[in-house]
């Protein structure tokens, strides 16, 4: 497992990353720092934990829309990868849940 370091809205985060999952973190840091940008630049709410769970949710309910169809498919293979990318996302908040607790800080 490797370690990257990356930046979210201007805070520095050491993230554990697997063999060859650095380049799909790094999108996926990429989508959460535009996404907690976005909200804090629309000068809608300045707490970061607060961006952040907007940002989360945000990012949850887009990628429903992708998951949605696969769950109203009879295919078992559709709600297998449905579930997986739940998972997923389950596994990615709890990442930025954890991060934003080591950080301390609410601004």
């Amino acid at each position: 497992m490797n370690q990257l370091d990356v930046q979210i809205m201007g805070q520095s985060y050491l993230l554990g990353c697997p063999d060859g999952g650095e380049v799909r973190l790094l999108e996926a840091v990429q989508r959460v720092d535009e996404a907690m940008c976005k909200i804090r630049d629309a000068n809608k709410v300045r707490a970061r934990d607060r961006i952040a769970v907007l940002a989360a949710l945000n990012l949850a309910f887009e990628l429903s829309d992708k998951v949605a169809p696969a769950l109203t498919e009879p295919d078992p293979a559709a709600n297998s990868l449905a579930a997986t990318q739940s998972d997923v996302l389950s596994a990615l908040l709890a990442r930025l849940d954890d991060a934003l607790s080591e950080d301390g800080q609410l601004l």
